[in-house]
Parts: structure tokens; sequence; C-alpha cells
């Protein structure tokens, strides 16, 4: 119980003032994500060797990159984790570590991972169930930046300097 109210969570938070219910949505949404079917439309073959290794080789990069990011985005942040959007109340801003390439390195992990499965897969369902996670991170990461400007002040100097999801990108 201890964790749950170190994270920010409270006896008031069914009201959703730190961004529960984005959490709740964001479970849901890969827990979709992960029972998704494969679909792919009639006209599609998968390519054969050695056009299908090139293509799992990718989505091998883009899983591991992913990876990387989602366990240095957790292990960064320290004693500043949450699941919540909303920043801890003892939290620091950190802009160390891969949280100097982008800003949202756990939300950019996992649309990482989500692609490489698609591209594994050559599901075009996981590949829209990756962009409807893209767009749903955007928009939760919004949401958090407007608490985490309100909380930090240097907060917009960072956002400046530092990328959303994709290093030098976006």
């Amino acid at each position: 119980m201890k964790l749950f109210t170190d994270w920010g969570f409270k006896a008031d938070s069914w009201q959703g003032r730190r961004g529960e219910y984005w959490v709740l949505a964001q479970g849901l949404l890969i827990l979709g994500f992960a029972l998704l079917p494969v679909y792919r439309p009639a006209n599609w073959e998968i390519p054969k060797p050695p056009l299908i290794y090139g293509v799992w080789g990718m989505a091998a990069v883009l899983g591991l990159i992913g990876l990387v990011f989602f366990g240095k985005g957790l292990g960064d942040l320290g004693n500043s984790l949450t699941p919540l959007p909303h920043p801890r109340e003892d939290g620091q801003l950190v802009q160390s570590g891969v949280y100097s390439l982008v800003r949202h390195p756990i939300y950019s992990g996992v649309i990482f991972v989500t692609i490489a499965w698609a591209l594994y897969l050559f599901s075009l369902s996981h590949l829209v169930g990756a962009c409807v996670l893209f767009l749903f991170f955007d928009a939760k990461a919004r949401r958090e930046e407007i608490w985490l400007a309100q909380t930090y002040p240097d907060y917009g100097d960072y956002r400046q300097r530092v990328k959303k999801f994709l290093p030098w990108l976006y």
C-alpha cells in the first residue's frame, strides 16, 4: 500500500485529479493491443527470404531500442517514478540519461516495441494498434507536460531542447 501512496495514489484517486484515468486507459489499450488478432489484407503476402529477414531485423532493432528506452526511462527516473502523469510531490525533474534524448522515453519504448511487434507479425491490425497507442501517448504526454510545467519552473527550457518521443525529430 505504501508504494501506491508514494506514487501519488490517494483515497480520492477515483476522482482522477492526478491522471488516474489516463493510467487505466493506458492499461486497457496495452491489453487490447496484446489481444489483437493478426490481420493481413488478402493481397498482402509475407515476404519471402531474404526480404522477411530484413523486416524481422528491423523489428528486432526497433524492439531493442524500445526496450532500452523503456528500461532506462524507468531506471533514470529513480525516486521520481510514478505511473501517474501528475508528477510526484517529492519528485525532481530528470533531464539526464535517456531523458536527455527524449522527454517521454517510457512512452517511446512502448511505441517502438508495438511497432516492432507489428512488423514482426506483418500485421495490419497491430500496426493500427501501434498508431492508436502513439496517438494516446501523445495526448497523455500533452496533459502530463501541463502538470510538469506547473511543477518545475525550468520545464519550458527542457521542452525546447529535447524532443518528445523520437530523438532530434519529434
